[in-house]
């Protein structure tokens, strides 16, 4: 898959069930760069695949392959520009059906080149197992982030209502952040809170997953947070923002 980073193409390109995002942080890994385009993109809708590459070529860029186009086009308009670990997203159709769609409606052509590739790939994975045999190690991409259960059939204990605080705690630099996904990271909650002023760090409690503080230098810089993202989805929960008890 190749694309061109010509925005104005986005409304020449035919919409379809994929996006294709450039200007990413290279510097995040793709295991975490998966996560958290799973964690904004699956708000608009059932992700099917995420792409994204460790090559030179592909540094910076991802393809995320929706259900439907419905889910496609709601997440390019709204997610446009979007400041994802410190760099705005560009976001448009992408050029070419993605593989596991073709697949699906029949229209899917192997490329002699990736052909090539993959015979390449197999005659060193062959030599690789011979010397390690038993280990079971598949270099190729496993497919989509999300073969974990849906956080729907993952129990939440005590639902979000039941940790809302009584009284609500007077304006401070300090946010409270409930009903994240179980699967939410530090890394993700930065990249959505420093692109406010004043952001100081984010801190998660182990024990007490689905909750997070994030502290900034002053209590007008953390409102401004909070106004900003109260109610933003993380995967289908929405972030339920407060000032934090001191």
């Amino acid at each position: 898959m190749e694309e061109t980073n010509n925005m104005n193409s986005g409304t020449e390109i035919t919409p379809n069930m994929t996006i294709y995002i450039n200007n990413l942080n290279e510097k995040i890994k793709i295991d975490e760069l998966k996560k958290s385009l799973n964690a904004v993109f699956s708000q608009f809708g059932k992700i099917v695949e995420i792409l994204a590459f460790k090559t030179l070529k592909h540094k910076g860029q991802a393809w995320v392959v929706f259900e439907d186009v419905q889910s496609a086009t709601s997440a390019m308009r709204q997610m446009q520009s979007f400041p994802f670990y410190d760099k705005p997203m560009r976001i448009q159709y992408a050029k070419t059906k993605s593989d596991v769609i073709a697949k699906a409606d029949g229209t899917f052509v192997p490329r002699e080149k990736r052909k090539r590739h993959e015979e390449k790939g197999k005659k060193k994975k062959e030599q690789h197992d011979a010397n390690q045999a038993g280990m079971g190690l598949n270099p190729a991409y496993a497919g989509a982030y999300g073969s974990t259960p849906p956080l729907s059939q993952i129990p939440y204990p005590g639902g979000a209502k039941s940790m809302v605080p009584e009284a609500p705690a007077p304006p401070n630099n300090i946010l409270f952040i409930q009903n994240l996904p179980n699967e939410t990271t530090p890394m993700m909650l930065q990249m959505l809170f420093q692109q406010y002023p004043g952001f100081k760090e984010v801190r998660m409690v182990e024990a007490k997953p689905g909750i997070a503080f994030v502290e900034y230098g002053d209590e007008m810089q953390s409102t401004v947070a909070m106004h900003g993202l109260q109610g933003f989805k993380i995967q289908q929960n929405q972030m339920l923002i407060t000032y934090a008890k001191k």
